[in-house]
């Protein structure tokens, strides 16, 4: 563990369809490993697709008053904070616009995990297109989703697809979508949102975070400053995962901060 970075902002317990952890596990783990602040980020996709066995339809009501009792057990030991995490689809953006007012949330990121009905994660959404075409279509879904000027704070894993195609990021690079791509940073920055460096990419052995370090950099060049890191876990012992390589990773893109969360206002840290 990094004695350096001391916040995770994107964590999964068992209130997240795709996990089976409670979140005081979570949070047990987060301060043995000497976290400062910790912002679980439950999943909350409607009209997730049909084919996935996991239920993202979250019980916010629950979650809320489950996150309440532990950041008041646990005060003393850390600072939690409370999030969300928005699968984004363009005919969603009216009920996420009035999901986000019901609940006082401290961060919310927003992610695209449906692309025309399909999860990259599944390997139906690659069927019938070469690879780079399925990471082009992912990347049009972003811009579609910020067409409707969604009400987040940071957009998760900008290039998510890349775990999940058949080659991974063998024949990936920013370069060869880096139209598309400057087009995202270049509206994200304009829009005041900003993105993460989640190293659930390391874990699933990209050998890179997501985004990639050319992403972190142009986004940086571009006058991007927001940028949240968080390990994208869903088990205890991921948390924090890879957190020893960041800040190097970090500066090396230019930066020499990074961001933490509280009543969706930023607050910089030193890395």
């Amino acid at each position: 563990m990094s004695n350096q970075i001391k916040a995770d902002f994107h964590l999964h317990s068992d209130f997240s369809g795709d996990s089976t952890s409670p979140m005081e596990f979570m949070i047990q783990q987060g301060i043995a490993n000497g976290l400062e602040f910790m912002c679980m980020t439950e999943h909350m996709d409607k009209d997730y697709p049909s084919e996935a066995d996991a239920d993202f339809n979250l019980d916010t009501d629950r979650y809320f008053a489950r996150y309440q009792q532990l950041q008041s057990q646990y005060a003393s030991e850390i600072d939690l904070r409370f999030g969300v995490e928005l699968g984004l689809q363009p005919h969603l953006a009216d009920f996420h616009s009035e999901y986000v007012k019901t609940y006082p949330f401290d961060f919310i990121i927003g992610s695209s995990h449906t692309v025309c009905g399909k999860d990259p994660y599944y390997p139906s959404f690659y069927e019938g297109r070469t690879e780079d075409e399925a990471y082009l279509n992912y990347f049009q879904s972003i811009l579609e989703n910020l067409c409707t000027r969604p009400n987040i704070d940071v957009y998760g894993h900008i290039d998510y697809v890349v775990r999940y195609g058949p080659n991974q990021n063998k024949y990936y690079s920013y370069q060869k979508f880096s139209d598309i791509l400057d087009e995202i940073l270049v509206t994200l920055i304009d829009q005041g949102i900003g993105i993460e460096c989640n190293t659930g990419g390391i874990k699933y052995g990209l050998g890179h975070p997501n985004p990639c370090e050319e992403i972190l950099t142009r986004y940086h060049e571009l006058g991007g400053e927001i940028l949240t890191i968080g390990s994208d876990a869903h088990k205890p012992e991921h948390i924090g995962y890879a957190f020893d390589q960041i800040p190097d990773l970090l500066k090396s893109c230019g930066f020499s901060y990074y961001t933490v969360f509280k009543n969706r206002e930023p607050k910089f840290i030193r890395l």
